[in-house]
């Protein structure tokens, strides 16, 4: 009989075990490309802000976009971090995600480098010029030709990734690319070169954001909150901590970015939102900064469906910080 009651005694313990075992939440995990906008997530996990909120966190590199959109879409990935201009490109009917926090702007990281006879926007017409096609070159491109009254078809398109088009203008064989650092610098630097625009005089045109599935936003929402928070927590840090921030990051985030030096630099390029900055930002900016940014794409023929600013975003977790 005592025997009896001990072994029910040790299934039940198991039993609960197992329960408690189930209960537990799978990590949230989130990929995203080599970049310095997304140091304040590796700076969350390597100071422990994660932890300390209560939520696991995986973080991964990758860089291919299209491997990044479709691992989210088949349930393999919770979130990532994107440019607002690729989510809106890459959105898919039927399988929607949603952003909850912005991550950086563009401050002079990307831009237009010319000859010096175009002085203008409208100067474009007619010329050569190289950026990257469906990617946030065209869409930077596209907004800015848009502004002024022209349309792709105003100019001779020649398709090129970012550093091939710098690489190609600074040669002499296109008129003007659409290009980022070391690039910038380089195109301007040319004989015949000069800056005609870049994101510092666009504020907004190029930002970085989170985004999770909306799957894992209805029901993981208090983890999700958790992880803005950590990331808030983290550009405080930084703020605070530069050269300490600086240099867990880039060893964090690997690649062309593990020297802190050229983190730092790079880091110049842009501007990280903290907690201040996104509660200022939602709903209000991030609806029309999503609708721009799904007028121009539309404009250029790049969107199969019709996409709805108000469906893209949640505004409750910048307001949770």
């Amino acid at each position: 009989m005592m025997n009896r009651k001990w072994l029910m005694v040790f299934v039940l313990v198991l039993a609960a075990f197992g329960v408690a075992r189930v209960a537990v939440a799978e990590p949230l995990k989130i990929s995203m490309p080599t970049w310095v906008g997304n140091g304040p997530l590796f700076l969350a996990q390597e100071k422990g802000f994660y932890k300390d909120e209560g939520v696991e966190v995986e973080l991964s590199i990758m860089d291919d976009i299209s491997m990044r959109f479709a691992a989210l879409y088949a349930g393999q990935l919770d979130g990532m971090s994107t440019a607002m201009a690729a989510f809106i490109l890459n959105a898919k009917e039927g399988a929607p995600a949603k952003v909850v926090l912005m991550l950086d702007d563009s401050k002079g990281g990307d831009g237009i480098v010319a000859n010096k006879d175009i002085q203008t926007i409208k100067d474009l017409k007619g010329r050569k010029v190289a950026f990257k096609q469906a990617s946030i070159s065209e869409w930077f491109l596209g907004y800015l030709l848009r502004r002024d009254g022209l349309t792709m078809s105003d100019i001779q398109v020649v398709n090129m990734e970012p550093g091939a088009a710098g690489t190609a203008f600074i040669a002499g064989k296109v008129d003007a690319a659409v290009t980022w650092e070391p690039y910038l610098t380089k195109g301007k630097q040319a004989p015949h070169g000069h800056l005609l625009i870049d994101t510092s005089q666009t504020p907004g045109l190029i930002s970085d954001v989170l985004i999770f599935s909306d799957k894992v936003v209805r029901e993981r929402k208090d983890d999700v909150q958790k992880v803005c928070r950590a990331v808030a927590r983290a550009v405080d840090y930084w703020k605070e901590h530069p050269e300490e921030a600086n240099a867990l990051m880039a060893q964090a985030i690997g690649g062309w970015l593990k020297d802190p030096q050229a983190f730092a630099e790079t880091l110049q390029g842009i501007q990280y939102y903290d907690r201040e900055m996104n509660k200022a930002s939602f709903p209000e900016k991030v609806e029309k900064m999503i609708a721009d940014r799904i007028a121009v794409w539309r404009e250029l023929g790049k969107l199969g469906w019709e996409p709805k600013a108000q469906d893209m975003y949640d505004a409750s977790f910048a307001a949770g910080l």
